[in-house]
């Protein structure tokens, strides 16, 4: 889908309520504006973005205000402490969904990651799992859920997909992801998806596995299939990929519970590095939106 937005920051973050309610000596959008530009240069700190907002203070000028000059450390720190999380998430996606153009037919991975060093047992904070929608051809995470634990991944998707504009596009989830009610939300967005399947599904994936089997011994000459083979390579490793994709899954009970399931697909993957040679085979669900 081709975005038509106004990417600016003013437009995206104007309605994050401001916590202060005197002695506002900086402009809120002031502050947001600054703290994201110096971000995205890698800042990493309050102390960072104040020293980045200084070295650029005549190009900030140019659009914002800036009445009293670059806020101190103390006022970004102080700011985002106390700014809604929620409106800031909601506005921050907005803004990446406006400059990031998806268009049809473009990959949208939703994974989860848990963040690094970010249980702290002393004042019972538990790890934070982050679940996150990436558009591969833009380089750009376009979505991010926080949940508690891991498993809460199965409900944090769909909270995920609302927020998201996914319209015409592919979206791969892992195993984690492959529930009717994900798939569903995902088809009724108008996208398409590709869902890993593994044993989370009772006997579907045992099924769909032995049908491939069967037929890859018999060299697929009963088997109306697309077949693709990639390889790719560097730094002493070699990765082959093949790929057997089959839309005959009439014979596939429980089918009609996973809404405009399209095909079935088996991933061979081989990789030579070391004079070692290490194989695996994954099974995939995928489905259309009929749009």
């Amino acid at each position: 889908m081709t975005k038509t937005k106004n990417p600016s920051i003013a437009k995206h973050f104007k309605k994050i309520s401001d916590p202060r309610r005197d002695n506002k000596r900086h402009k809120l959008i002031d502050i947001i504006t600054i703290a994201i530009c110096a971000v995205i240069c890698n800042a990493d700190s309050f102390a960072h973005i104040e020293e980045f907002g200084k070295a650029k203070c005549k190009w900030f000028k140019n659009f914002l205000e800036l009445p009293h000059g670059i806020p101190s450390t103390d006022t970004f720190e102080r700011i985002f402490a106390r700014i809604d999380p929620d409106e800031f998430k909601n506005s921050f996606i907005q803004w990446i969904q406006a400059i990031c153009e998806l268009t049809k037919g473009e990959i949208v991975s939703i994974d989860g990651k848990t963040l690094r060093r970010s249980h702290d047992k002393s004042n019972g904070k538990s790890t934070i799992h982050m679940v996150s929608a990436w558009a591969g051809a833009n380089g750009i995470v376009v979505g991010q859920k926080k949940t508690d634990e891991k498993s809460n991944e199965i409900t944090a998707i769909p909270e995920l997909l609302k927020a998201l504009e996914i319209k015409g596009c592919i979206v791969t989830i892992d195993a984690m992801g492959c529930q009717k009610n994900i798939a569903e939300k995902i088809i009724d967005k108008g996208a398409d998806y590709v869902l890993s399947l593994k044993g989370n599904q009772g006997n579907l994936h045992d099924d769909v596995e032995l049908f491939f089997q069967e037929h890859q011994e018999e060299n697929f000459k009963n088997l109306s299939f697309d077949y693709n083979e990639t390889v790719n390579g560097g730094h002493g490793k070699i990765e082959i990929r093949r790929y057997w994709t089959t839309s005959d899954i009439s014979w596939l009970q429980g089918k009609e519970n996973w809404k405009n399931l399209a095909t079935i697909c088996m991933v061979e993957r081989e990789r030579h590095f070391d004079d070692k040679i290490e194989s695996e085979t994954s099974y995939y669900l995928n489905f259309a939106s009929g749009e």
